[in-house]
């Protein structure tokens, strides 16, 4: 069976040529030709387009206190763990994914060192540090910024040093308990607007941190490319506003949920989780009726729950919404490629789009469940798992 990012058909053979696919036969008959390699999954398998993973922290290193240990590493040897990480994701068969904040730009290194390696780890789209204000969200990677034309420069940093994205806080977040709370704002709307419109200008999208109702409506209206969390958190909960859900919907701004809890290593749920699981449910429900371009980033590596190949339980947690499986998959492959800006290339199985493919035991298209099985993982054509 083939999902090629978007629909669902019968048997197939995928003809790759290096890195890429090459055609798409829609029929189970093989090539014919003497030089070529045959792969055959078998008749109990699917085969679809790699996972995208929209968010996720290479740096932190899904333990009990991950801001601890990345403070207590130097970066040899946070290298050395970040790129464990990135195995880890791509042996779940996770073959991009978007770096939304790390210490030092320490992601583009590993970057460089896929150019030769592509097989290494996934596809990495690193921000760098993320802009925060002084002693704000995440101010231990480094990012802290204030005033308008030090935004400015330091977007105008991230476009020359390779940065494929701009990470801003425009709230607060649980992280960090030293800062404003999650809910607060740490930038103006005018604030954000400098950071969208000088990332646009060099062509690079911005993906805003926002869990404040404020913050969620300054970053959609300053023009942000994703929304990431976008909870509705508030001092008493959560309190989603309808008018703001409909502002998302009617955008071109992506909603990024933050999905998917490990079961192996969630002993007690997250306290905001605890409390607050219907309305954070609802609210993402919510976000997908009303048609919001959903997408999903784990968060991966800020806690043991939160493990680097925790993206198929993001898709679980999504149907469990009552998202058909269909476009929970679509949520991390095709659209998510859209979001990357790498449609044509990322998400699809199509000629001439990368062969970072993922084979997997069952039909996810009606039982993500089946995305927990995988029976191959193959990146810029390589196998590296399954063999």
């Amino acid at each position: 069976m083939l999902f090629d990012g978007y629909t669902v058909s019968g048997p197939a053979t995928v003809h790759v040529r290096g890195d890429r696919i090459v055609r798409v036969d829609r029929t189970e008959a093989p090539p014919t030709d003497g030089d070529t390699s045959v792969i055959d999954l078998g008749p109990d398998t699917t085969l679809m387009p790699g996972l995208i993973d929209s968010h996720v922290h290479l740096a932190f290193d899904a333990g009990p206190h991950p801001v601890a240990s990345l403070i207590a590493m130097d970066d040899e040897d946070l290298l050395t763990h970040m790129r464990a990480a990135a195995q880890s994701a791509l042996q779940a068969g996770i073959t991009t994914v978007r770096d939304l904040g790390d210490r030092n730009y320490l992601s583009l290194q590993l970057v460089r060192e896929q150019a030769d390696r592509p097989e290494s780890g996934p596809e990495i789209l690193a921000a760098g540090p993320p802009l925060t204000t002084p002693g704000g969200h995440c101010h231990f990677f480094g990012g802290e910024v204030e005033g308008t034309e030090a935004l400015r420069e330091a977007v105008r940093e991230r476009h020359a040093r390779g940065c494929a994205v701009v990470k801003v806080m425009a709230s607060g977040g649980t992280m960090t308990p030293d800062s404003v709370p999650p809910h607060a704002s740490q930038y103006s709307r005018e604030d954000l607007r400098t950071v969208v419109d000088e990332a646009h200008r060099l062509g690079l999208p911005v993906a805003a941190h926002a869990h404040g109702a404020q913050a969620i409506e300054d970053a959609l209206e300053a023009g942000v490319d994703s929304l990431e969390h976008v909870t509705f958190l508030s001092p008493t909960g959560v309190d989603p506003v309808p008018g703001i859900i409909d502002a998302i919907a009617a955008s071109d701004t992506f909603a990024s949920l933050s999905l998917g809890l490990s079961p192996k290593a969630l002993v007690n749920p997250p306290k905001e989780l605890a409390l607050h699981r219907d309305k954070l449910q609802a609210t993402n429900r919510e976000l997908h009726q009303r048609g919001a371009r959903v997408v999903l980033g784990s968060d991966a590596g800020i806690a043991p729950f939160k493990p680097h190949d925790v993206l198929p339980y993001a898709v679980i947690d999504l149907t469990g919404l009552g998202i058909s499986p269909l476009d929970a998959l679509k949520s991390v492959t095709s659209l998510a490629a859209q979001l990357c800006r790498m449609e044509g290339r990322k998400g699809h199985i199509t000629a001439g789009a990368d062969a970072d493919l993922l084979a997997v035991r069952g039909n996810p298209a009606e039982d993500p469940k089946a995305l927990l099985d995988v029976e191959a993982v193959f990146r810029a054509g390589v196998r590296v798992r399954g063999q």
